[in-house]
């Protein structure tokens, strides 16, 4: 009986493996399917009659902590080598604060000064895993998969440090894991993996060299190359908006085009109040032709800081995300909220309708560029100009493909950024290099996504 254990771990993967077609390939396939879930088991009941499996909340004690920090500093420091991405983390981790975890990542800084080789990182991991060991949530876990008899545990998220034990926990059991590389950007600027799985599923061939540059003891026979189902709604029937119903929905007039600024959150993307307010006085002074503006903000957090701009120019559109946080004591809050159908809905047709997007080298410029829509990338903020520093941005690895493909207009000022507004709602260039941007970053064919992350997942069995 080839059994799989879908491990969904936040609201993302919600998103991309619920709310897509993924099941419906998932229960043809293999003989039975059963969701484990880092979410409430409640959320599930009008999106599935799958069996679903809450997981007690991992807390993450002391020496589960250090060792794991320990693992992610070395990984850091073993691949800082010209990788600024790698770098401007390594330095954003370090910690002044005078608290015991404070002084513990000064001290894991001087010890992966000396230590921070491939094989230091996993004796780091087996240390962690040892931590695991007497832990209550790993013997709860355990229980689960020796009554459970899964074939395959296939996480859809391969960095979130509370699904280690679980991890832990299969290795114990003998039970094959697979992992799915969440983001473009986990891999090139981002820290260690939660833990080792036995497989890995990636976007494209740039993300399977990637991964093997930047994590030696994985080979290249347990890799396939699926694409993402982070982008698969926008392909499924279910999901699509006319054209009428999105200017009624959103209150735009028809006759106008369409800006759509989306906002990342405020740990990064926290000049985004200036951007938008640059583009509303240039509209308001005539120096944009009369458009649509709506700004859509970051799902992950709370819009209270647009309240000002929301007073001040009455002629945006605001849209907020429907997301429900179903879950508030965590610890990564942000990964207990979820997205609703309204909202999927929504998103579409933002990417299907609007003329321009304009966003601050987030994931979604990739979304717009899935519609073949033009995309700006206003970066203002330099370490000179007293703004927040978000050019150095352009160092990282993800972000300089994004460059060098000029599948987009990186501005630096407001004067670039108002002609660069003008000239991508007059013409109609870029689709060619829009296009070879998406086929570098997504590897597989949106349509065919799911169907083949399943046959790989079920080849692994």
């Amino acid at each position: 009986m080839k059994k799989l254990a879908l491990v969904i771990t936040d609201g993302v993967g919600f998103r991309n493996f619920i709310l897509s077609d993924f099941l419906d390939y998932a229960n043809q396939t293999f003989d039975e399917v059963v969701i484990l879930s880092c979410l409430p088991k409640s959320i599930y009941k009008t999106h599935t009659n799958l069996r679903v499996i809450e997981l007690h909340v991992f807390e993450e004690t002391f020496k589960t902590w250090f060792f794991r920090k320990a693992k992610e500093i070395a990984h850091l420091k073993l691949n800082k080598e010209g990788n600024f991405g790698i770098l401007d983390n390594l330095k954003a981790n370090h910690s002044k604060l005078k608290t015991t975890r404070g002084y513990a990542t000064r001290f894991i800084y001087k010890l992966t000064t000396l230590f921070h080789s491939e094989v230091t990182i996993q004796q780091f991991q087996k240390l962690q895993d040892f931590t695991f060991r007497h832990h209550s949530i790993t013997k709860a876990y355990s229980s689960i998969l020796e009554n459970e008899q899964f074939s395959l545990l296939f996480f859809t998220h391969q960095r979130p440090p509370y699904i280690a034990p679980l991890v832990y926990a299969a290795k114990k059991n003998y039970i094959k894991t697979a992992a799915f590389i969440f983001s473009w950007d986990n891999l090139a600027s981002k820290g260690r993996m939660a833990s080792n799985f036995d497989y890995y599923l990636v976007w494209s061939d740039l993300m399977k060299r990637d991964l093997l540059r930047f994590y030696k003891s994985v080979k290249e026979n347990t890799i396939k190359v699926v694409g993402t189902p982070q982008f698969v709604p926008y392909v499924m029937d279910v999901y699509k908006m006319q054209a009428s119903e999105f200017f009624k929905d959103f209150d735009l007039n028809p006759k106008l085009k369409t800006i759509c600024f989306s906002c990342g959150d405020i740990s990064t993307s926290k000049n985004d109040e200036l951007y938008i307010k640059t583009i509303a006085k240039a509209i308001d002074a005539g120096h944009i032709e009369p458009v649509n503006f709506i700004v859509r903000t970051s799902p992950a957090e709370d819009p209270i800081r647009f309240k000002a701009l929301v007073e001040t120019y009455p002629f945006i559109k605001w849209h907020f995300p429907k997301w429900k946080q179903v879950r508030a004591k965590h610890q990564e809050a942000w990964s207990q909220r979820i997205p609703t159908i309204d909202d999927v809905k929504q998103l579409r047709a933002l990417l299907e309708y609007s003329d321009l997007n304009i966003n601050m080298l987030s994931t979604m410029s990739l979304d717009f560029m899935m519609f073949d829509k033009p995309v700006i990338n206003p970066v203002f903020g330099n370490k000179d100009n007293g703004l927040y520093d978000d050019q150095r941005f352009l160092g990282y690895e993800h972000i300089q493909h994004l460059v060098n493909s000029k599948a987009t207009k990186i501005v630096k000022n407001e004067a670039a950024l108002i002609k660069a507004i003008s000239e991508c709602l007059s013409g109609t260039e870029g689709s060619k290099t829009r296009k070879a941007f998406i086929n570098q970053q997504v590897g597989v064919p949106l349509k065919a996504t799911n169907k083949q992350l399943v046959n790989s997942l079920f080849s692994w069995v």
